[in-house]
């Protein structure tokens, strides 16, 4: 059984993240159509800019979470495939905290 997971680029320069068991090619043509109502119907046309398969549906959701929470310049990364960049963006805001500009 093929799973994917994939981003799109939306019309707006958003980006979505999925997953399907149905096939990546018929998931694709599902987004252009906007067969189902919700958040790429509205923001089409989309390109699909990154996917990955697999063959457990644990893992495959196990990685749409983990991408979902990513930031943008983090999935931007991964589109890149700059994967070096990868763990220096995982960093939050408190373990890269950013200098004072405060003289106190």
């Amino acid at each position: 059984m093929d799973i994917y997971v994939y981003i799109l680029r939306c019309a707006d320069d958003s980006y979505y993240v999925g997953l399907t068991r149905a096939g990546l090619d018929k998931r694709m043509a599902e987004h252009h159509d906007g067969t189902f109502k919700g958040y790429t119907s509205r923001r089409r046309p989309v390109t699909l800019v990154w996917s990955a398969d697999f063959l457990s549906l644990r893992d495959a959701i196990d990685c749409e979470r983990r991408l979902k929470g990513w930031r943008r310049e983090k999935k931007e990364a991964l589109i890149r495939g700059d994967y070096g960049a990868l763990p220096g963006l995982a960093r939050t805001a408190k373990q890269n905290p950013r200098p004072s500009t405060s003289s106190g």
